[in-house]
This record gives structure tokens, C-alpha cells and sequence, in this order.
């Protein structure tokens, strides 16, 4: 089973690919990162897509049937809140990934399931050009799945 090194260099061999990084969404920081990254900064950029999967992930609306109501069950303080955030302990993130298409590229976010708190992501920006976008997302969910952390 592969460690991030090992997963981020595995995604540098897609096709078109120019970056990649696992990133903390719940603070910000990429817990490592391989290859360039728009602008220059591999931090701003995984600080950047962490704010776009944070907002994605714990807005009910894109959440699967029945988590919202999965989640609440699990809300042990009672705040009656209804966040499709995920819960400690969850199997896995309300959403599986994101892709972002802008006119020269694309970027996928890739959310990793874990057994502590499922706020990580991969993060990987294809050339469009060059990109394929439907061998990116299987490929990343492959990734996603054998990827050890700790």
C-alpha cells in the first residue's frame, strides 16, 4: 500500500499531469506536493483548493441521500445542526471528488476516505490539453483507496 510519496509521484504519471498534492482541508496545508502549481506557490494553491473542497463537503445540497440524516444520528453534541460535514470517525467524505475546468486545464480533488476524520484530499492539475479527464478521476479513486496515512 503506497505512502503519499509514492501516491503523488503514481499521479504525476497520468497523462498531462503538472501537479499533485494531498492536502488537509480542514487546515489548509498540503501534506505534500509534487510538480508546479498555479502561481507558482504549491502552499497558496492547496490552501486555496482546501477553501473550495471545505465549502463543497459540508453544504448538505451535494451530499449523498441519506448522509445528512446518517450524520445527524451520529451528532452525539445535539446541536440539531444537520452539517453534511463529516463526523470524527467516518468511513468516508459526503462527496466523492471535484473537478474544476478552466480554459487551459483542469483540476481534480479527489477526497480520501480514512479511519480518523476524512479531511483529506488529493489534488491534481492536468493540462487540458493533454489531460484525460475520465482516466484521472478512476485512476485517483484507485489511489484514494490503497493510500496509507499515519
Amino acid at each position: 500500500m503506497p505512502g503519499i510519496d509514492e501516491c503523488l509521484l503514481e499521479a504525476m504519471r497520468l497523462p498531462g499531469a503538472r501537479g499533485a498534492a494531498l492536502v488537509d482541508w480542514t487546515s489548509g496545508l498540503a501534506l505534500g506536493s509534487v510538480g508546479e502549481f498555479p502561481g507558482g506557490d504549491h502552499e497558496a494553491a492547496a490552501a486555496e483548493a482546501a477553501e473550495v473542497a471545505r465549502l463543497t463537503a459540508e453544504q448538505r445540497a451535494f451530499a449523498p441521500d441519506g448522509y445528512a440524516d446518517r450524520a445527524d444520528h451520529e451528532d452525539h453534541a445535539g446541536d440539531g445542526e444537520g452539517s453534511a460535514a463529516p463526523r470524527p470517525g467516518a468511513a468516508d467524505p459526503p462527496v466523492e471528488d471535484l473537478i474544476i475546468s478552466n480554459r487551459d486545464s483542469y483540476h481534480v480533488l479527489r477526497f480520501v476516505p480514512t479511519s480518523f476524520d476524512s479531511s483529506v484530499f488529493l489534488h491534481v492539475w492536468l493540462s487540458r490539453p493533454d489531460g484525460n479527464l475520465a482516466l484521472a478521476r478512476i485512476r485517483l479513486g484507485e489511489m484514494a483507496g490503497r493510500l496509507v496515512l499515519g
